[in-house]
């Protein structure tokens, strides 16, 4: 007589129930004799990735604030991550995105390598001449039967000379209204019409790349979204990295914050009335932009973000570049000491645990990437605030008439 399959344990009605299945996991799956790539698989496969994900994508579609329960059991158990800081742009913008307009194939294809870090990813959206107006882009994708030919740029694509995939905006109709006549597609990018140059930035590394596309073929199944909707994806994919830029879940003094507490603790002949009275103001600061994440994560269970992210995003860039700031004033001429400039390419994109001097000069970039701060405010004006929204002349007209 044929075996019957095993049947499915039910899904955790109540945080303890899903402390008791990751205790349960972690009992059968021991973190100490488990290769990472193997603990990281199975722990994908038992649903404790991400726990907001659906059944069968890594999760077990239950409140996104529970994952919180799976990662102190597993930190406990010292288990592996997989490395969050390297594929951040996968798991904060492709995942999401995938999840929501890809296939079930594609689905299948590309959400469990991502989040176990087997396959990096990146963002091929900004252009030389579409930065802040990201429907203005030019790079074209023509079909060609069941492919179709990429030729254009993009630009300041971090990490993109670690990635294996892209998600890219391209142009596939010039005849319609900007925002019309996009679509989005999954790009190979070790494919060899894909190259990749580094762009060195402030800091002296180039964590940011250009990339050229020569007659790059990417086939119709790696295309997300309807054909000329890849505004609407890309819109989707525009709020999740807000939100996982701005909105990241951090402990009280996290993150910069917690930086600028430890060095005022540990260096006692550097405080003043003057120091002191400014740190307070920005632990404030800081903690109300934890809290109003927390917030705007509960309020994530559905999957779409809205612009509420925008908000956490400005005031990211904003508090970042303050804290560094204060931290280099507190240190005064050692803040200055800059100890190396050589150019490298980094392997993930780390923004705390550096020196006070890379730190200041790479929050610098915070205002820029993920959208700039000048439409970030736009957005909340717009869509938060309600008012006015600015005239626009370039909404109606096909692309191919805009002056450029």
């Amino acid at each position: 007589m044929a075996s019957q399959p095993e049947t499915a344990p039910p899904v955790p009605s109540t945080p303890d129930e899903l402390r008791a299945r990751t205790q349960e996991f972690l009992a059968g799956t021991d973190p100490a004799t488990t290769p990472r790539e193997e603990f990281l698989r199975r722990r994908f496969d038992a649903g404790l990735a991400w726990v907001g994900y659906p059944v069968g994508r890594g999760g077990l579609g239950l409140p996104r604030g529970w994952q919180a329960v799976v990662d102190e059991e597993l930190a406990a158990a010292g288990a592996p991550d997989n490395q969050p800081s390297r594929i951040g742009i996968g798991l904060g913008m492709a995942a999401p995105t995938i999840l929501r307009y890809g296939t079930a194939a594609q689905q299948d294809r590309y959400l469990r390598p991502l989040w176990c870090g087997e396959e990096v990813w990146c963002q091929l959206f900004s252009e030389p001449g579409a930065g802040s107006d990201l429907a203005a882009v030019a790079t074209r994708a023509e079909r060609d039967g069941d492919t179709w030919i990429v030729n254009g740029q993009k630009v300041w694509t971090s990490m993109a000379h670690e990635a294996r995939f892209g998600i890219l905006l391209a142009r596939t109709d010039p005849d319609l209204p900007k925002h019309r006549g996009l679509t989005y597609f999954l790009c190979d990018m070790s494919d060899p019409g894909v190259e990749v140059r580094p762009l060195r930035q402030l800091t002296g590394e180039a964590e940011f790349n250009e990339v050229f596309f020569t007659d790059v073929r990417i086939p119709d199944g790696q295309r997300l979204g309807e054909v000329g909707d890849g505004w609407s994806v890309a819109r989707t994919t525009l709020m999740n990295e807000r939100v996982a830029i701005g909105g990241s879940a951090l402990p009280r003094e996290g993150g910069a914050i917690g930086e600028a507490a430890r060095r005022w603790r540990d260096r006692p002949e550097l405080r003043s009335p003057a120091a002191l009275d400014r740190l307070l103001q920005l632990w404030v600061e800081a903690e109300a932009a934890r809290l109003t994440g927390a917030r705007l994560r509960q309020q994530l269970a559905s999957g779409a973000p809205g612009p509420e992210g925008s908000g956490m995003k400005l005031t990211f860039a904003r508090l970042n570049q303050s804290v560094s700031s204060f931290v280099l004033q507190l240190l005064g001429e050692q803040g200055l000491r800059y100890p190396d400039y050589t150019m490298r390419r980094p392997e993930s994109v780390q923004f705390t645990g550096r020196d006070p001097g890379y730190s200041y000069l790479r929050a610098k970039g915070n205002s820029i990437e993920g959208g700039t701060s000048e439409i970030l405010r736009n957005i909340i004006a717009e869509r938060i605030l309600g008012l006015p929204a600015e005239p626009r002349t370039d909404t109606t007209l096909p692309w191919k008439d805009l002056p450029r």
